[in-house]
């Protein structure tokens, strides 16, 4: 695929199914997030791999993370809560592993990694794999980082779904230059 024919046709895949990456797959996701802009390269973030039974070990701890919030989620709430994780058969979770730098605030480190984690979602659109990037209120959540088993500074800065695209690519919005560039 041409390289802004890939940047111009992405777009979020929710309908997911098997097969998730392969291992050579996942090495050419990881080094093309290791390519994304890093200040004095410090590769301030990782990535944690959920697959298989740990979904539902996932959906387990996003529950309990919500319920000890709101004890009185309904069941519908709770159920939905505890299958988010089975949207796709893969799960890669984008974690900040900020360093301390005389030149590099933190900003600029969660920078580094949104741009890793653009280019993850452009490398799998590129070998045909279906990725979708969700965040949400419950990612900051101190309590789950805690249960994922983050350090203390770690933070968790959402999903990315994985797997095989069901159905066909939602249409691409064409934007217009001007409507975000300006001159100064």
């Amino acid at each position: 695929m041409d390289a802004l024919e890939l940047l111009l046709s992405r777009v979020s895949m929710p309908a997911l199914t098997e097969p998730g990456p392969t291992p050579e797959q996942y090495q050419t996701m990881v080094q093309a997030a290791y390519r994304a802009p890093d200040h004095a390269h410090l590769q301030p973030y990782r990535f944690l791999r959920v697959r298989g039974d740990r979904r539902y070990d996932l959906g387990k701890v996003i529950l309990d993370v919500m319920l000890a919030r709101d004890s009185d989620l309904a069941e519908t709430q709770q159920r939905r809560l505890l299958q988010n994780p089975l949207r796709a058969p893969e799960i890669l979770l984008p974690v900040l592993t900020p360093k301390e730098h005389p030149k590099v605030p933190e900003i600029e480190q969660v920078l580094s990694l949104g741009g890793a984690v653009n280019n993850i979602l452009h490398a799998a659109h590129a070998m045909g794999i279906g990725a979708m990037w969700r965040t949400g209120l419950i990612c900051y959540e101190p309590a789950l980082a805690q249960g994922l088993g983050l350090s203390g500074d770690e933070r968790l800065y959402g999903f990315i779904y994985l797997g095989t695209p069901v159905g066909k690519n939602k249409p691409v919005a064409r934007v217009k230059a001007e409507d975000f560039l300006s001159d100064w």
